[in-house]
C-alpha cells in the first residue's frame, strides 16, 4: 500500500498539552514540516517562550532553549551572532512578544538581526489565566477586564505587523490565520518563506499568525473560529506588510562586529 500521509520529524513523539481547539499544535506541525522539507532538523534552533507553548522544546526535535518571559529575540539574536550556520527561531505569544518583550522584538527589528519569529496572536494571556494582553480585541473580556477593553482604559491594541512595517531593519512580515484548512496552508508557506529569507541573510523575518483560545475565550472551538474570522480578521488584516526586493544585493552574513 502506498504511503500517502506520516508523522513530520520535525516533532518528537511527546503528546502535546495543549486545550481542545488551541492552534499551537496546528502551528508546530507546520513548523516542523516546513523544517524537514528544507532539510534543517539539524541546524534548527528553537527559541522556546513562557506563556502555553513552554514546552515547545519538548515537542520540536531541534536543539532548543527555553528563555526567560520576552527574552526571545534576545536569545536569538546571540544564538544567530555566534550560530550564523543555523536557522534560528523564537516562538512567541503575544504576551511574550509585545507586553514584557516589546523592547526586544522592536530592537532586534530595527538591528535587522538575521532571525524569524513566529507569532501566535490569540488576543489572550493563556497560560496565567486568561488576563488582558497587548493585543486584546476592543470590547473584549479578560480576567483584567472584566467589562471589556475600553480604550479609555487600556488604549488600542497593538497592530504588530503595522507597527515593525516602518523599520528599515525589518525584512519580511506577513500575518496569516489557522482557523480554516486554506488559511493552514498559506500559514506554512509564509513560515517558509520566513525561514528562506533568513538562510539568505536578508535580516528580521516575522509571521503572525491569529489563532484560536478556546478555553479563555470561554467558547467552544467553533466558535473560536467564528471569532477569528468575524472579529479578529477585520481588526489584524491578513496579508504581507513587507517583503525583500528581490533584487536587492544581499548582504553577506558577519558575525561579531
Amino acid at each position: 500500500m502506498k504511503k500517502v500521509f506520516e508523522r513530520t520529524k520535525g516533532l518528537t513523539e511527546i503528546p502535546m498539552r495543549y486545550c481542545p481547539g488551541c492552534g499551537h499544535g496546528i502551528v508546530h506541525r507546520l513548523i516542523a514540516e516546513a523544517i524537514e522539507e528544507m532539510g534543517l532538523i539539524y541546524k534548527t534552533i528553537l527559541i522556546g517562550p513562557v506563556g502555553c507553548s513552554v514546552f515547545a522544546d519538548e515537542y520540536f526535535n531541534t536543539d532548543a532553549i527555553q528563555g526567560a518571559h520576552g527574552r526571545g529575540p534576545a536569545i536569538a539574536t546571540g544564538m544567530k551572532r555566534i550560530k550564523p550556520e543555523c536557522l534560528v527561531v523564537s516562538y512567541q505569544g503575544d504576551g511574550d512578544l509585545a507586553s514584557i518583550g516589546m523592547a526586544e522584538t522592536i530592537h532586534s527589528a530595527n538591528r535587522a538581526e538575521n532571525i524569524s519569529i513566529i507569532f501566535i496572536n490569540n488576543a489572550i494571556y493563556g497560560m496565567t489565566g486568561g488576563q488582558m494582553a497587548p493585543t486584546t480585541l476592543l470590547g473584549m473580556k479578560a480576567t483584567t477586564c472584566p467589562y471589556g477593553r475600553t480604550v479609555e482604559a487600556n488604549g488600542y491594541p497593538f497592530k504588530m505587523c503595522e507597527l515593525l512595517s516602518v523599520l528599515e531593519g525589518s525584512c519580511y512580515l506577513e500575518r496569516t490565520s489557522v482557523h480554516a484548512p486554506a488559511n493552514v496552508l498559506k500559514t506554512k508557506k509564509a513560515i517558509k518563506k520566513a525561514f528562506t529569507y533568513q538562510l539568505e541573510g536578508r535580516g528580521f523575518t516575522m509571521v503572525e499568525i491569529l489563532s484560536p483560545c478556546p478555553t479563555d475565550w470561554a467558547m467552544t472551538p467553533l466558535q473560536a473560529i467564528e471569532r477569528i474570522k468575524n472579529e479578529m480578521i477585520p481588526y489584524f488584516p491578513l496579508g504581507v506588510y513587507k517583503s525583500p526586493d528581490p533584487k536587492a544585493k544581499l548582504v553577506p552574513v558577519t558575525v561579531g562586529g
